[in-house]
C-alpha cells in the first residue's frame, strides 16, 4: 500500500476561514498621506486556539496588529483577527498542541498578509509586506511563556 493511502496519517482539513476583526486608523488623513520620511513600522502578531466539537475540530486566530509613525506621530494602526476552523484527524494527542498552533496558522498567514496589505493600500499608503513568519519560533516563545495546558483550553 502506497503511503500516501494509509488511513492513519495525520491530516488536517480547513473547513472555513474568516475575518473575524477588522480596524484600521488613518488619524492624522488627509496629512500623515503626504508625509515625507521613512516611518518606523512594528508588527505583532499572535496566535490563539480553542477546540470545537469533541476535540477534533478548532478554530485557530491568526492576530496581526501594526503600527507606523513618524516624528512620535501615528501614521496608521491596524488590527486583524483573521481566523479558520480546521479538523485535525489521527493526530497523536501529545502532538495537537503543537501541531495546530504551528500549522494552522501557517495555512492562514498568506490570506491575512494579503487582507493587511489590501486595508494599508487602501487607507492612502503603500501597502505593508508583511515578511514570512516563522510560526515554530512564535509557538517555542510562547511556550517558554507559559503552561501548554492553559493554550487549547476549552
Amino acid at each position: 500500500m502506497a503511503e500516501t493511502d494509509n488511513p492513519q496519517m495525520p491530516t488536517l482539513q480547513v473547513l472555513t476561514q474568516y475575518t473575524k476583526d477588522l480596524s484600521f486608523e488613518n488619524p492624522g488623513a488627509p496629512e500623515s498621506l503626504v508625509v515625507k520620511g521613512q516611518p518606523q513600522i512594528g508588527i505583532q502578531i499572535n496566535v490563539n486556539a480553542k477546540p470545537l466539537r469533541e476535540g477534533s475540530e478548532y478554530e485557530v486566530e491568526l492576530k496581526v496588529e501594526a503600527k507606523a509613525e513618524l516624528n512620535g506621530k501615528t501614521l496608521f494602526a491596524l488590527e486583524l483577527v483573521y481566523a479558520g476552523i480546521f479538523r485535525a484527524q489521527n493526530v497523536a494527542q501529545e502532538t495537537i498542541h503543537p501541531f495546530v498552533l504551528i500549522e494552522c496558522p501557517r495555512m492562514l498567514f498568506p490570506f491575512a498578509r494579503q487582507i493587511v496589505a489590501d486595508t494599508v493600500r487602501n487607507g492612502g499608503f503603500p501597502p505593508l509586506m508583511i515578511d514570512p513568519v516563522d510560526f515554530v519560533t512564535l509557538y517555542r516563545q510562547r511556550m517558554a511563556q507559559q503552561a501548554p495546558s492553559n493554550v487549547l483550553a476549552s
